[in-house]
């Protein structure tokens, strides 16, 4: 991951061209982030592949995958890409269909650990989602076979193989079992 120096707005970024490279927006600095592992690549297919079926089977809102933009601040912006997210169905019914960042934060943010993120990295990550008013991040490291879920501060908690998360305060009905979203 690399940052460069100059300031960048959301429409800015979403105007930028496409390639080998995925970017998010940090304060108004642009991130290039780097292709990810097999591993990553497995895992992130796995939760928005769970995550979807739960959410059309029960017509509980939008499941979204990997680059969907969420602005989190402005002025300067903040466009963050998480691997999963999911939107309840009033939420998007306020705000409707768009073809730019959603301008919220998810109710559910999913990310997956990449073999070049740090563990504080992504806490801080994890910590911006939930002051911009995520519900619940959870942080998958396909490496270990864990998920940490995030819901405050003083709410973090580890789950391994064998455990699920109750992710129904995010997504209402829906369980996690740690093991599916490592294949």
């Amino acid at each position: 991951m690399s940052v460069t120096p100059t300031h960048m707005t959301a429409d800015e970024l979403l105007d930028l061209p496409r390639g080998e490279h995925r970017y998010e927006l940090l304060a108004g600095r642009l991130v290039v982030m780097e292709p990810t592992g097999f591993g990553h690549g497995v895992a992130a297919a796995n939760a928005v592949a769970l995550l979807r079926a739960h959410v059309v089977a029960h017509k509980l809102g939008v499941a979204l995958g990997a680059e969907t933009g969420f602005i989190l601040a402005t002025d300067p912006d903040t466009v963050r890409a998480p691997d999963a997210a999911f939107v309840r169905q009033e939420r998007y019914e306020a705000i409707g269909h768009t073809f730019k960042y959603w301008p919220e934060a998810p109710d559910l943010a999913v990310e997956v650990v990449s073999p070049t993120d740090s563990f504080t990295g992504l806490e801080e990550k994890a910590f911006q989602w939930l002051a911009s008013g995520c519900r619940l991040v959870l942080v998958a490291d396909p490496r270990r076979r864990t998920i940490t879920a995030y819901r405050g501060r003083d709410d973090v908690h580890l789950h391994v193989q064998g455990e699920s998360i109750d992710a129904g305060d995010a997504v209402p009905g829906w369980t996690l079992a740690v093991a599916d979203v490592f294949g």
